[in-house]
């Protein structure tokens, strides 16, 4: 009899583990899940405060007023920002990634003024072609 209650008990005992290691496999692929969303969500965030740190430096340089589009880069960051002329209007481009920036200014005699709440995440222009960086 006593026999009988010992196997019963390690039964149950491998029964509990087996549950155990499948509710561990479950947790472990969540957490993989969870992982590579923070790390997409990191990705995309660091992208953004790069672009966005890339128009407000392109914002302070001095653009040349002959041609239509030029491009600066920085010499210690990997940024890089293009400025449009459209007849009266300034487009001015700056991208890290996927994610790319547009703020727009004012042709002045003065040069470029940039408009006070012109930035955008989506492109200001009709033409597609031209809201990419040449």
């Amino acid at each position: 009899m006593n026999r009988q209650q010992g196997m019963s008990s390690l039964a149950l005992v491998l029964l509990l583990l087996m549950l155990g290691s499948l509710m561990l496999t479950g947790l472990n692929q969540q957490l993989d899940t969870l992982m590579r969303i923070v790390r997409a969500d990191s990705q995309a965030i660091y992208h953004q405060a790069t672009a966005q740190s890339a128009l407000e430096w392109g914002r302070t340089l001095p653009w040349p007023m002959g041609a239509d589009a030029a491009c600066q880069q920085h010499h210690q960051q990997p940024w890089r920002a293009c400025l449009r002329i459209l007849d009266e209007r300034a487009v001015l481009i700056a991208s890290s990634g996927s994610i790319t920036l547009w703020r727009e200014g004012k042709v002045t005699a003065e040069g470029i003024v940039f408009l006070p709440h012109g930035w955008r995440d989506f492109c200001p222009l009709k033409e597609r072609a031209l809201c990419q960086q040449p």
